[in-house]
This record gives structure tokens, C-alpha cells and sequence, in this order.
């Protein structure tokens, strides 16, 4: 088999992928999240890698950190709240979110 019938699909995979993270991370700085956790560094909250970590094996992790990006929280990952951010983000857009968190 030709090697460029194979490498086409997986570059078209990796640019829908890229695209995806890039959209993913527009939203988040559109919603603040940004503010206070970094990708890969703890702010004020921890960093989305230590939160992808923490519950990679854990079933019910994608409900229970949208339960949580909604109404806010404390005490998981130290003494700062989080504040809720429904409405002001919709749900949907939270599952999104959420979903990038638990990819990463």
C-alpha cells in the first residue's frame, strides 16, 4: 500500500484534533476559566492535567466535575472556592469543557 494514503487520514485526524483543543481553549478563555487554572500549572485552582489525572479512573468523573463547574465547589483541592458558573456558561458548553478537562 502507498505510505501517502496513510499519512493523509492521520494528518487530517491531527488538524481536526488541533482545531478542536484550539476551539476548546477559546472557549475556556471566553468563560474565564483561564484565569485561575492552567493547563499544565496549578493558579489559583489546580492545573486541568492534575484534575484529567485525579479522575481518570473514576466512571461517574464527567458528571461529577460538570455538577461541579455549575454550582461551584471548595475543600477538593484546597481552601479557594470555585464559583459556579451557570448560568453564565451554558450546559452544553460546560460539557465541553468538562470534556476537554478529562481528554487531556
Amino acid at each position: 500500500m502507498n505510505a501517502k494514503w496513510l499519512i493523509a487520514p492521520v494528518a487530517a485526524a491531527a488538524l481536526f484534533v488541533s482545531g478542536q483543543a484550539s476551539a476548546d481553549l477559546d472557549l475556556a478563555k471566553k468563560s474565564g476559566c483561564l484565569a485561575c487554572h492552567g493547563i499544565e500549572k496549578k493558579i489559583v485552582g489546580p492545573s486541568w492535567k492534575d484534575v484529567a489525572a485525579k479522575y481518570k479512573d473514576d466512571a461517574g468523573a464527567r458528571d461529577l466535575l460538570i455538577g461541579k463547574v455549575k454550582k461551584g465547589g471548595k475543600g477538593t483541592w484546597g481552601p479557594a472556592p470555585m464559583p459556579p458558573y451557570s448560568p453564565r456558561v451554558s450546559d452544553a458548553n460546560i460539557e465541553k469543557l468538562v470534556d476537554f478537562i478529562i481528554g487531556l
